[in-house]
């Protein structure tokens, strides 16, 4: 999507030339799953070890952006799409800057996280999808916010799991089932990151 009577202006400064400075290249993880499934306790600490390490790394999680970019829309299904394509934008926007942006987002239909998907590789960046499967079962007891508690009272519509579907993804990049624990989760989300190419670690590639 594109505004009318506009032109892309290209900067002073390239992307491998800012990754170099760095030190690190950015990518996008995104994670997607039912509400209360895990999405954003593993997002987060995925974000305190990548900037323990020294990486530049943003969380932008679903609520979160709801304060403010998203801030002005429901959860309509419509409404939904455009949440995941805005989310998909700045994650895009604060890859190519060398950060890590770490997205926690229930993201419900394949076609919003294919689209995601697409504008990174479309750019050249990396975007590992990231499905947290907790059973919708476990989400209901544990239920955080309440939300699933008011869906079913008939107080809430249009709640994922509840009166609104989710599409689960066929084959995520990383795969977290429930009963994985933080800690084995958090490596195993970042031992898909691809690792700093020679010319970003300041070193020459090889001849």
């Amino acid at each position: 999507m594109t505004s009318a009577n506009v032109t892309w202006h290209e900067g002073a400064v390239g992307r491998m030339e800012r990754w170099q400075s760095l030190g690190a290249r950015g990518a996008t993880l995104w994670f997607t799953g039912l509400p209360a499934s895990g999405k954003s306790t593993v997002a987060a600490a995925v974000e305190a070890r990548l900037v323990r390490d020294g990486r530049a790394a943003y969380r932008l999680d679903g609520d979160n952006l709801r304060h403010g970019v998203c801030g002005d829309l429901g959860f309509s299904p419509a409404d939904r799409e455009e949440n995941v394509r805005r989310t998909a934008e700045v994650a895009r926007l604060l890859a190519d800057a060398g950060t890590i942006a770490i997205v926690s987002v229930v993201s419900p239909f394949a076609a919003g996280r294919a689209a995601a998907r697409a504008l990174h590789e479309r750019d050249g960046l990396q975007f590992v999808e990231i499905f947290v499967n907790t059973p919708v079962e476990e989400c209901i007891r544990r239920d955080p916010k309440g939300l699933y508690k008011r869906a079913r009272a008939g107080e809430l519509q249009g709640m994922t799991g509840v009166d609104a579907p989710y599409e689960a993804p066929v084959d995520p990049d990383v795969e977290l089932t429930f009963g994985c624990d933080v800690g084995e989760a958090v490596e195993r989300v970042l031992s898909a990151l691809d690792p700093a190419p020679a010319a970003v670690r300041g070193t020459q590639p090889a001849r």
